[in-house]
């Protein structure tokens, strides 16, 4: 089933198609992996509700599908994640470090301020954050797999089967849609059939003016770096790797502070784009903006007409952490097409070490390092 107009898209050119095949579907949830464990731990250590959560995800999925007409992913701000399920921050903070974040990346996404960043940052450094984050996809799934092996033993099986068959015979890859599948049916043994309930009204998160300081030195100042170097130029370039397509980066910060300002204040949680989603969802089978909607779609009835976490921990950890290790390939492959392999590998195991936002500053300083160094030494061959 395909969809299309005859408006313009975003690089100016008439817009793909959008297609709601069952390859878009299984793309739809390689994200899952991702996108589901922080949710769930988000609420269950936090104030927040994750049926509104869930709800704005879904309506933001839909309309960057709608927008970009590629499976541009949105994910829940990590660095913000981690911290609050380490310290049990509550939502007053969470909403002033979403409109502070949203203003800025809404002003960064006017006028030349991302191509001076652009200009600026070496493409070594940005597939050196594609690289951390690849290892750090691989160190979740650890996780995964230590608390459910059997799932994770199933989910890995079902993913080598379809690779097998894929490559004697051209079918669509439905691994996702398959282990997926095996980990709501596992998870509903577990756990038995979540509750059905509709969704309250909302309620306006407002913070207080003490929320702010707090929040952007808490929240705010660990996840900007982040959010510039993954959601934004990884995920611009990764488009560029994967579709052949030009997403400009002020376009993504463009849309990660409007959907900010727009869902936090009435209970979302802070999201951006990522370049981990956009490798899983292509990955699985996302190529078209359909993909997006589908997931959208999905998760809009998801916090429509179920109640609490129990929803979103139906799913068996295992498949999860199955699903992780493939996209963490995919990030792999990509992130190694570096002009500088010493720099990016560097700066992936910082990135795994320390923190994102401590490798970048360091890569970003060794590069120009590096690049003076050539420079001096071109300068003494050339006045011999």
């Amino acid at each position: 089933m395909n969809c299309s107009s005859g408006k313009e898209s975003v690089t100016g050119e008439v817009p793909a198609p959008l297609r709601f095949t069952l390859s878009e579907f299984a793309g739809s949830l390689g994200d899952f992996g991702t996108i589901i464990p922080l949710i769930l731990a988000v609420a269950l250590v936090s104030d927040v509700n994750p049926r509104y959560i869930l709800l704005f995800f879904g309506i933001w999925f839909i309309l960057t599908g709608l927008y970009y007409r590629l499976p541009i992913p949105l994910e829940p701000m990590k660095a913000i994640a981690v911290i609050v399920i380490a310290g049990g921050i509550g939502s007053g903070e969470i909403a002033a470090a979403g409109l502070i974040l949203g203003v800025l990346f809404l002003v960064l996404g006017y006028g030349r301020c991302f191509a001076v960043i652009e200009k600026w940052v070496p493409e070594s450094v940005v597939r050196g954050i594609q690289l951390g984050l690849a290892l750090l996809l691989f160190k979740a799934s650890v996780d995964f797999v230590i608390k459910d092996v059997f799932f994770f033993v199933i989910g890995i099986a079902i993913i080598v089967a379809f690779l097998l068959i894929i490559h004697y015979k051209k079918v669509p890859d439905l691994s996702s849609i398959c282990v997926i599948a095996v980990g709501v049916i596992g998870g509903i043994i577990l756990h038995g059939i979540p509750p059905l309930s509709l969704i309250p009204s909302p309620t306006l998160v407002i913070p207080l003016p003490t929320d702010f300081p707090s929040a952007l030195s808490t929240l705010v100042l660990p996840q900007v770096a982040l959010t510039i170097a993954n959601a934004i130029l990884a995920t611009s370039l990764l488009t560029k790797d994967l579709f052949g397509k030009d997403v400009p980066p002020k376009k993504l910060s463009t849309t990660i502070g409007l959907m900010n300002i727009v869902s936090v204040p009435f209970g979302g949680f802070p999201m951006c784009h990522g370049a981990g989603g956009l490798a899983g969802q292509y990955r699985y089978g996302a190529r078209t903006g359909g993909a997006s909607i589908i997931v959208g779609l999905i998760f809009i009835i998801l916090a429509l007409f179920f109640t609490s976490p129990q929803v979103l921990s139906i799913v068996a950890v295992g498949v999860l952490g199955a699903l992780l290790v493939f996209v963490g390939i995919e990030m792999c492959r990509y992130s190694l097409r570096t002009d500088s392999l010493a720099i990016t590998i560097v700066i992936g195991v910082l990135a795994l070490a320390i923190s994102m936002t401590v490798a970048f500053i360091i890569g970003i300083a060794a590069a120009y390092m590096i690049i003076l160094v050539k420079m001096k030494q071109a300068q003494k061959g050339s006045a011999a």
